[in-house]
């Protein structure tokens, strides 16, 4: 997804919820909204099992917020960052915003901005993000997917169909065969994969990196229930088959 109006993007990292190693692939993603201006990590980095922030800190330019422990049982990351996020918002500067964190606490921020009209990613492990955060989205990508298929080498053989059909089940499908059956279908039954995917998109916060693929059309040739088309003009046409 991409849109050239969106230019000023903030990401804001809860240290304390994900990985640094997600920091080049996640990056590598907001490209799509905008130049990436914005990059804050919140945590308590005194504590030992944040210390390799510090090396990821500098070599990404992303300013290091500390938040003091001051009390048990107390998030004031959590806080930190939503402060900062509605700053952000109010001072009618940021356009975008990327929020890495699996923290179902962020769920109220991430519909805030939202009702803005900000486009809003979440990146975080699909295994231990709450369904609500996600959906809250406008896209929500799971870290662990980004950092496998970072990790690929380049001239490996293409076969992204393997990993991708693990994670293929049948509420992925009848997403996808409703966004073709409220697309707007030729008479034979093909629509525009791109205007799938988008309807698919406002729909959830479906995103195909989720499942191991890099474009749309690998997932969808990947599934035995539809069948993809590249026409004359080079666009390509999904149609269900059953």
């Amino acid at each position: 997804m991409s849109d050239s109006g969106l230019k000023n993007i903030a990401l804001l990292i809860d240290a304390d919820n994900t990985s640094p190693k997600g920091i080049d692939p996640v990056l590598t993603v907001m490209a799509e909204l905008g130049q990436v201006n914005i990059k804050r990590a919140y945590g308590n980095f005194a504590k030992n099992n944040l210390a390799n922030w510090d090396k990821i800190t500098h070599k990404y330019g992303i300013r290091p917020q500390q938040q003091f422990d001051l009390t048990a049982g107390k998030n004031a990351t959590d806080m930190a960052m939503t402060i900062d996020a509605i700053d952000l918002l109010y001072q009618g500067k940021v356009d975008g915003f990327g929020i890495m964190s699996s923290d179902s606490d962020f769920t109220p921020l991430v519909t805030r901005l939202r009702q803005d009209g900000l486009i809003v990613y979440g990146f975080g492990s699909t295994s231990k993000t709450p369904a609500a955060f996600k959906s809250a989205c406008t896209r929500f990508i799971d870290i662990d997917a980004l950092i496998k298929s970072a990790s690929d080498e380049p001239d490996a053989p293409k076969s992204e169909a393997a990993p991708g059909k693990s994670g293929i089940d049948d509420e992925l499908v009848e997403l996808l065969g409703t966004a073709w059956k409220a697309a707007k279908r030729d008479e034979n039954g093909f629509a525009s994969l791109s205007e799938v995917g988008n309807i698919a998109g406002n729909r959830s916060s479906f995103d195909v990196r989720n499942y191991g693929f890099k474009r749309l059309s690998d997932l969808f040739q990947s599934i035995d229930q539809f069948q993809v088309e590249r026409r004359e003009n080079n666009h390509l046409y999904v149609k269900r088959l059953r």
